[in-house]
């Protein structure tokens, strides 16, 4: 593990004349936003399912295992449909613990079950901090962004602290979508947004349908041709 995230650590972007990093860094952010990434357990009745404890395998971000909706999160907001999501996905851990240790309570294991999206602003420019725990079950995790690329500004084993951000390479960091948290560790990306909804979600399938997954919904543009138009009234759904 330590020789793959340092080999993958080293990855910079060229910034040269001939090939320069193509979006600016965002140097300053206006969200700032950090999540656990694990693994976790739903409780059965009367233990009745073959994980742990009698229990069936879950997984979670900032605690909240993503129900996925009937309706689509798009079409929810555009349509003003109610009651399809929720929009206070929380901006850091609602449960603060140590995230890395090796052995952890019980009590930590259960998420809340929910389809929750955070909402951003046009143009709004985003720090992301994935932090790994070691609930149930600590192990590296591959996490992918829909819709845009992002900066791979800084990451590290253990607990993500405030003081990281001094490390942080704004100069020449890589620009990819997909970044591989390290077991007992995290990763730090910054972003703009500028796509209407976006999907962020664990690259393995077995951890996505589980509930490792969350969404944003960044607002349109004041500008009309950065704005995205409804569907035509002859449109078939799916």
């Amino acid at each position: 593990m330590a020789a793959s995230v340092n080999f993958t650590g080293r990855l910079r972007s060229l910034a040269s004349g001939e090939h320069p990093v193509p979006i600016t860094v965002p140097q300053t952010v206006t969200h700032k936003f950090l999540s656990t990434i694990s693994v976790n357990t739903f409780p059965c009745a009367k233990d009745s399912c073959a994980g742990r404890h009698g229990s069936r395998l879950a997984a979670s971000m900032n605690n909240i295992s993503f129900a996925s909706p009937s309706i689509d999160i798009l079409q929810a907001y555009y349509n003003r449909i109610k009651g399809v999501y929720g929009d206070q996905f929380p901006s850091k851990p609602p449960l603060k613990f140590n995230y890395t240790a090796e052995y952890l309570p019980l009590a930590l294991e259960t998420p809340r079950n929910g389809t929750l999206v955070k909402v951003l602003e046009y143009n709004a420019t985003m720090e992301m901090v994935l932090q790994g725990t070691n609930v149930v079950a600590g192990t590296d995790h591959p996490m992918h962004l829909h819709g845009t690329s992002f900066y791979v500004v800084g990451w590290g084993f253990g607990n993500f602290h405030k003081k990281d951000p001094k490390r942080y390479n704004l100069m020449d960091p890589p620009l990819q979508n997909i970044i591989a948290v390290p077991k007992s560790g995290w990763a730090a990306v910054r972003f703009q947004a500028f796509n209407p909804v976006w999907f962020m979600h664990r690259h393995l399938e077995r951890h996505l349908t589980r509930g490792m997954e969350m969404a944003f919904i960044v607002k349109n543009s004041p500008n009309l041709e950065s704005q995205i138009f409804p569907p035509p009234s002859d449109t078939s759904s799916c």
